[in-house]
């Protein structure tokens, strides 16, 4: 990529001398000597990057107010302000107004090339960062009227308007990423950055440069996580994936708020909210001693529980509703319908990956049926897990028939009836594991059973053994 780079200083042997190591390095450079010269060249063409000299003379505005201009209308150019007469004061200044860095006459042309790599890596990232939130539709609050999202949405809210810790549980899939982002959005730290940390990547070698900082041979700075977030929220995802010896250290920050970078000895404080997710069992991994305890009371503050999608199918219509929509506007794939046949199918599912995977089943549909676009979804258009392994519930008509049916049963038969229709759907929609069986159903294993053998389904008790066997044992191959 060819970097225009934008000097401006009022001494003409200073903005040469810079001009001609930048031009050995490849970059494209202009050059201005006072505010109006360079407001004129960055309205033309901005540039990737401002070396600003803080002192102008013959200037109507000086570098402070040219880089108060700059960070207001174009608030991603990088600005590394230079000066011969600098002070601290100056240099804070300078840096509270947006500045990248600061750099005092006179300087040496290596650690300048330095300081411009990565002001411009910088920069880079933060307009991708900017693009991929504009892209990614993220849920303004979760979708679904079920009573289960109800209290969820509840929970998030009042949890949202305080300053506490969350821990977030749940599968994964179930949208624990979303609800994060909901808290920060709905928080009065909306404005402030939000960082998702992904645990599984913390090393314990680089955490302190990664978190912190750290200040290199010549004083140049890297800015640590810390300080990027400083006044948002930094969500921790997974934090059961992180190393043993990184949970310490991360207690540290938590209890101190406050850190040095690297190779620095002053204190900067910080005010972070944190955030944190998990899919595993953290009480069960505290007395297997794989998690810390200090760690999980420190996070645990307020505990909110993201349920599975099984647990709200009911929603499974809106949430359909709203991926088609969000793939038409993120891929341009076109808006499709879903017939009830359809839907009753992805309702009878079990959905272990949640709702991820039902954004991607609708996808993978999208695509696959691109050829059919004015023609409904049916159930042979869908994965065949889903087709053959759901329960399709009988249509509107069957419906009616079974009803009327009924009518004519003493209540005794009409429930027994019901119970042994309703049984058999989720025996068939678990492809016959009772045990996750029961479970959905809120039943004791046992207590299942014996409804399944008075009922005369899958009576015979070698048979049911048999196929819980099985998909025990297909869980531990898996």
């Amino acid at each position: 990529m060819n970097f225009n780079i934008l000097i401006v200083d009022d001494e003409e042997d200073i903005r040469n001398l810079i001009k001609g190591i930048l031009e050995d390095e490849g970059y494209s450079v202009s050059v201005a000597s006072n505010s109006s010269s360079a407001y004129d060249l960055i309205k033309e063409h901005p540039p990737s990057l401002v070396i600003l000299d803080i002192w102008l003379r013959g200037s109507e505005d000086d570098g402070l107010e040219i880089l108060s201009c700059i960070k207001k209308d174009y608030p991603y150019i990088p600005v590394i302000m230079i000066s011969g007469h600098g002070t601290i004061e100056t240099a804070v200044s300078s840096i509270k107004q947006g500045a990248y860095d600061f750099i005092e006459k006179p300087f040496k042309s290596n650690r300048l090339l330095l300081m411009i790599q990565r002001a411009l890596e910088t920069a880079q990232l933060r307009r991708e960062n900017e693009e991929l939130k504009q892209k990614v539709d993220v849920p303004q609050d979760f979708v679904g009227n079920s009573s289960v999202i109800q209290q969820l949405k509840q929970v998030i809210e009042r949890a949202a308007s305080t300053n506490s810790r969350v821990l977030l549980t749940g599968e994964a899939g179930a949208g624990k990423n979303v609800a994060a982002r909901i808290i920060h959005n709905f928080s009065e730290r909306k404005n402030n950055p939000f960082l998702i940390l992904n645990c599984a990547t913390l090393i314990s070698e680089h955490l302190e440069v990664e978190l912190f900082g750290s200040i290199i041979a010549g004083g140049s700075k890297r800015t640590g996580i810390l300080e990027q977030v400083n006044g948002g929220t930094l969500f921790l995802d997974e934090v059961a994936d992180m190393p043993l010896e990184t949970q310490g250290k991360i207690v540290r920050i938590l209890q101190e708020q406050h850190f040095q970078k690297v190779g620095d000895d002053k204190i900067i404080d910080v005010d972070v909210r944190i955030l944190s997710s998990t899919n595993k069992n953290l009480e069960q991994m505290m007395e297997a001693g794989k998690f810390r305890k200090d760690l999980y009371y420190r996070l645990n503050v307020v505990p909110i529980h993201i349920p599975s999608l099984r647990e709200h199918i009911e929603d499974i219509p809106a949430l359909v509703s709203y991926i088609l929509k969000s793939l038409n506007k993120q891929t341009g794939l076109p808006l499709r319908s879903f017939s009830d046949d359809a839907l009753n199918a992805m309702q009878s599912y079990y959905w272990p990956g949640n709702v991820r995977q039902l954004r991607n089943v609708i996808e993978w549909i999208l695509i696959m049926y691109s050829n059919k676009e004015n023609m409904p979804i049916i159930p042979e258009n869908l994965p065949p897990e889903i087709y053959s392994d759901g329960c399709i519930v009988s249509s509107t008509r069957d419906s009616q028939n079974i009803s009327m049916h009924m009518m004519e049963l003493s209540l005794r038969k009409a429930r027994e009836m019901f119970e042994k229709e309703y049984l058999e759907s989720q025996v068939n929609r678990f492809s016959g594991n009772i045990s996750k069986t029961a479970k959905f159903i809120g039943m004791e294993r046992s207590a299942l059973h014996r409804k399944l053998k008075s009922l005369q389904i899958l009576n015979n008790e070698k048979e049911i053994s048999s196929i819980d066997e099985t998909q025990n044992e297909i869980r531990k191959r898996a």
